[in-house]
């Protein structure tokens, strides 16, 4: 889409720091897969981990679409706009493969299978003044109304605002009087803070959904009924003992480390772990990374064969409630 390669221009690559009150970054990095027709709520919800039908129209989840063995093939945030359609955002090369699998099952359902990430500008908001930019942009958050723009809540003080492409520019401009534009990297900061993690195509398959605590953050349903790889996610839930499972870390290193970079324990070499999704902070570099339980206790994680320095664990925003639970199994 033209206007998103020049609206890219009002955005920095690297933001200043510190951080500004209230910040604007453009989520360039994901597409968005439309499922619509008149069997669209069911045949979503015989894929994906998250209850289709617990949802209004206007109401957003995180999810995950796995395979017969319960690894996740992606994860997205779903919007429900109406009865028969769906729009769910993902990382932009697990698109084409996600719908592609999709389609083998399509096909027996009313549904049509769309790339329309041309029709949207996504963006996160976070800070202090979010009803402001959105007043100025014209979004009621509290009204369902695609056609001015949407918003959409992602944690405390954080929402993804969705722009149809025909008044993206007018509305981010509006939106820029009242936050300052930041980085992508700004953004997924916030997301690590927030305990968020995704799948990317370097850690597609490599995940069952409580190994990125997507059931803490509503992405995960045990009461819907069956969809693809519901019998082992199940099977965990209820007769496992999850012994790998996603941890907040921060290391005070130069270089950015990819997804599923090995995580290992320096003393005995072998690998505990590996990254999820990493962000410049600034006090160094922050991570998301399913680790061994056991190595979460360790003060000798380090990434890959970079000994120095090590990592540390930090807390996410769940950790009491997780542990709680744990508690009682």
């Amino acid at each position: 889409m033209h206007e998103t390669n020049d609206l890219s221009a009002l955005f920095p690559q690297q933001s200043p720091s510190p951080l500004p009150a209230t910040a604007l970054a453009l989520l360039g990095h994901e597409r968005i897969l439309s499922v619509s027709g008149a069997d669209a709520s069911r045949f979503l919800q015989g894929q994906l981990t998250c209850d289709i039908a617990a949802l209004q129209a206007g109401d957003s989840t995180l999810g995950a679409r796995c395979n017969p063995k319960g690894r996740m093939q992606s994860s997205f945030r779903l919007l429900k706009l109406d009865e028969q359609h769906y729009l769910l955002a993902m990382a932009a090369e697990l698109l084409e493969p996600q719908q592609a699998d999709l389609a083998k099952y399509a096909v027996f359902f009313k549904v049509q299978l769309a790339d329309v990430s041309d029709q949207w500008l996504r963006l996160g908001l976070w800070g202090e003044q979010l009803d402001a930019s959105l007043v100025a942009a014209g979004i009621d958050r509290e009204k369902l109304d695609a056609a001015q723009g949407l918003a959409l809540p992602v944690g405390a003080s954080m929402l993804e605002v969705w722009l149809p492409a025909s008044r993206a520019g007018s509305a981010v401009q509006a939106m820029l009087q009242e936050a300052q534009p930041a980085a992508l990297n700004d953004w997924q900061l916030q997301q690590i803070h927030a305990g968020i993690g995704q799948v990317c195509s370097q850690t597609r398959d490599s995940f069952i959904p409580q190994m990125l605590n997507l059931q803490q953050l509503g992405g995960v349903s045990f009461r819907k009924g069956c969809y693809t790889g519901q019998e082992i996610v199940a099977r965990m839930q209820y007769l496992g003992k999850l012994k790998r499972r996603m941890y907040r870390l921060s290391w005070a290193g130069d270089k950015l480390p990819e997804p599923a970079t090995p995580i290992l324990d320096s003393n005995s070499g072998q690998a505990v772990g590996e990254v999820v999704m990493a962000a410049r902070g600034e006090q160094g570099v922050e991570l998301l990374a399913v680790l061994q339980n056991e190595a979460a206790q360790s003060t000798t994680l380090s990434l890959s064969n970079i000994t120095e320095p090590s990592l540390s664990v930090a807390t996410l925003p769940y950790e009491e409630q997780m542990a709680a639970e744990a508690a009682k199994q």
